[in-house]
């Protein structure tokens, strides 16, 4: 997917921001990391990237609806457009996609599965461990 998506050639090997993504990662999922410090490069539309840097200010263990994360970034219409492009989001965990729910509190969707959004959110609640 990656090769496909950047047009390039992809390599075995490490990388010091990679390396870095790894270990806060590990810290999150031991629920000992809530913000994620690594650079990020996620290209998108403009509207895309308002809407990803949106999802970086829902703090962790809480969540918006998609209204309001279209409110966040200015635009009450753009709800629909809203979940595409949270659906759309090339980083996830690190951009919290998981963290937008439907108005009405419902669970809304999730493209690794719904019942991963549920275990990452009862993770940030403090309501559950991960089964590793």
């Amino acid at each position: 997917m990656l090769r496909q998506r950047y047009e390039r050639t992809l390599l075995p090997g490490s990388n010091p921001v990679l390396d870095d993504l790894r270990l806060q990662l590990e810290e999150y999922f031991r629920g000992a990391r809530r913000d994620f410090s690594v650079p990020l490069n996620s290209v998108g539309s403009p509207f895309q990237e308002r809407v990803w840097a949106a999802l970086c200010e829902i703090p962790y263990g809480d969540t918006w609806s998609y209204l309001q994360l279209a409110l966040r970034i200015g635009d009450a219409l753009a709800t629909r457009a809203v979940g595409y492009a949270n659906g759309a989001n090339p980083i996830a965990i690190v951009i919290p996609c998981h963290r937008v729910i439907n108005a009405d509190g419902g669970d809304g969707g999730y493209g690794g599965g719904l019942w991963r959004k549920r275990i990452l959110l009862d993770l940030e609640r403090g309501q559950g461990t991960l089964p590793l």
